[in-house]
């Protein structure tokens, strides 16, 4: 019973947890369908928790882009179990005709063990030579059996290099600072950045596309040490 109340207590953390690894980008995908599989880890001082995703996403126009995909949670290497299924649709806003390009993201997630959560909040990206820069900014919000958890704040940025098509290094940063309108202090916010790699594979009329990260800093309040990683392929 000790070990299921523990597990519970967690899930909440891992709401929304796609956002809180892997940076939305949104680009002209028109006609485009992928299969998308993203996993994370983060190793705490006294346990560890694992998330991997997988999904199938389409270009509906050139500034449409939407992927149904479904997780599962594993904790401290035992029997993964199925924690919930998400809806992404991302809206360009802009294409070029500005320094800076700007889209629309949405998700909506239903928990396996609990209710509905939605995230919503602009995408930013530019480009200074070869180099890349975005930034997001999302509201997210948990609902659970007609009750609403409190609106909350969370970030993500990324620079990279466009140094080869195969191999593209660069940094990345995520955080969450509580209430969208009453933030935490300093030390109980959830900071975390690190290196990450990059590259786009040309397999004739398919692509594969993967992107990898190790993250230090705080994860739900707690020290961790993160990895994480996606791979598409696209046809």
């Amino acid at each position: 019973m000790k070990k299921l109340l523990a597990i519970a207590s967690l899930l909440p953390q891992v709401a929304s947890a796609a956002t809180g690894y892997y940076l939305v980008s949104v680009y002209d995908v028109a006609g485009q369908a992928s299969v998308d599989y993203k996993y994370w880890n983060a190793h705490y001082r006294d346990r560890r928790t694992a998330m991997p995703e997988i999904g199938f996403g389409y270009g509906v126009t050139d500034r449409w882009y939407t992927e149904v995909y479904g997780s599962w949670i594993q904790f401290n290497g035992e029997r993964t179990r199925y924690a919930g299924t998400s809806w992404q649709n991302d809206f360009m806003l802009t294409q070029g005709q500005y320094d800076i390009d700007a889209a629309l993201h949405t998700l909506v997630e239903r928990g396996k063990d609990r209710g509905y959560s939605v995230e919503i909040g602009p995408v930013l990206q530019t480009q200074v030579w070869r180099t890349q820069i975005n930034f997001n900014v999302f509201l997210q919000r948990e609902f659970d059996t007609g009750s609403a958890s409190d609106t909350e704040l969370v970030y993500q940025w990324q620079v990279k290099q466009r140094w080869k098509p195969w191999l593209q290094p660069g940094v990345q940063g995520f955080g969450e600072v509580g209430k969208w309108n009453d933030w935490k202090g300093v030390h109980e916010q959830s900071h975390r950045v690190g290196p990450a790699l990059f590259g786009t594979l040309d397999t004739g009329r398919q692509q594969i596309k993967y992107e990898a990260a190790y993250l230090l800093g705080k994860n739900s309040d707690r020290r961790a040490k993160s990895f994480t990683m996606r791979v598409q392929y696209i046809f």
